[in-house]
């Protein structure tokens, strides 16, 4: 039996149980992970959580359980999720333009994630083709569901909880394209940019498109820029987290070419480290310590050779990589130095 984590129920003979019932269940990796899992499920039962906080739980856990069976065989595929109004209607140009990006993506091999309802929802589905896409579906009392380019394909999950289909998106997207909406874009857009901005999800493209002719995300970016940036609520860093336009072409190639040269990053202890497809010269790692040193806390960023972490992981071994004392604070401006690494490439 392998040792339990620090993390326990309190009663040994009840984690060896728990531990003997892992062993049972076949389940032979990451035994820590799922100890832990029950452990916290024992311990709202026994501190009595409340029956409507259990059934939360409950059902966030299965939703997000389905939705890692659905995404796993799909795992070395990139995505790019559509956001955009469900209220849009198949005449408008707003409707022609996300389909159109739909059917661009599909066509740089990316497969396209949206909420599976109508409007821009539809198009961006339609465009990519049902084998290229996933519908991350919210369950809500005025719509009657899924959209005809979706509905009954594997690749359609239902979710109860905005939270969860939140997480699901940030989780599995490599980029991100919003067309005009309502609320729920505007909920979106700051949301995803929040979490950029604070480095609580990847970074990733974002882009910004609107039809020929249409001022919604320039007027957007004005107010953003006027009383946001204008009363020093944000960094002018932070608007380098977007870009928009009203170009299809242009839009697909800004989220492709964000892949170029940059992988994915991690941390290792105190050191965040940059995955790279290919390696970087001794002259460009010298420009990048001059244009970024500003966002160390100490040092310099250097080559550095794959991590035990990220042996025992087995995550991305094969790559570049750069490491560096970041100051988890910048990460706009660490996607400015992404964007200065791709156009080097």
């Amino acid at each position: 039996m392998e040792s339990l984590p620090r993390y326990r129920t309190g009663d040994e003979g009840l984690d060896r149980a728990i531990s003997e019932i892992i062993e049972l269940s076949g389940a032979a990796d990451d035994h820590d992970m799922l100890f832990e899992t029950i452990v916290s499920t024992l311990r709202m039962g026994r501190e009595r959580v409340g029956r409507g906080d259990l059934k939360l739980v409950n059902a966030a856990l299965k939703e997000l359980r389905y939705a890692f069976l659905v995404f796993e065989p799909y795992r070395n595929s990139k995505k790019c999720t559509i956001f955009g109004s469900a209220r849009t209607q198949p005449s408008e140009a707003s409707y022609v333009c996300a389909r159109d990006f739909g059917e661009a993506m599909a066509a740089q091999d990316w497969m396209v994630m949206t909420g599976a309802g109508p409007g821009i929802m539809a198009a961006g589905l339609e465009g990519a083709g049902t084998e290229n896409s996933f519908g991350i579906n919210i369950q809500l009392p005025f719509e009657s569901g899924a959209n005809e380019f979706i509905a009954g394909d594997p690749k359609l999950i239902n979710f109860r909880y905005f939270f969860t289909r939140k997480l699901t998106f940030m989780k599995e997207s490599h980029g991100y394209a919003l067309l005009p909406g309502g609320f729920g874009t505007m909920d979106e857009a700051f949301e995803l940019l929040t979490l950029m901005q604070t480095g609580k999800t990847f970074l990733a493209p974002v882009v910004l498109l609107d039809p020929p002719g249409n001022s919604y995300w320039d007027t957007w970016k004005d107010f953003v820029t006027s009383e946001l940036l204008g009363q020093n609520l944000i960094s002018e860093s932070d608007l380098d987290l977007v870009y928009l336009t009203d170009d299809v072409d242009a839009g697909v190639a800004e989220i492709c070419k964000f892949y170029n040269s940059y992988h994915s990053c991690r941390y290792v202890g105190n050191r965040l480290i940059m995955r790279l497809t290919r390696e970087l010269s001794d002259n460009e790692i010298a420009d990048l310590n001059n244009e970024f040193g500003d966002m160390l806390e100490e040092g310099q960023i250097e080559r550095t050779e794959v991590t035990k972490s990220e042996l025992d992981d087995n995550d991305s071994v094969d790559l570049h990589r750069l490491g560096m004392r970041f100051n988890r604070m910048s990460h706009a401006r660490l996607r400015q130095m992404v964007d200065v690494i791709n156009e080097t490439a």
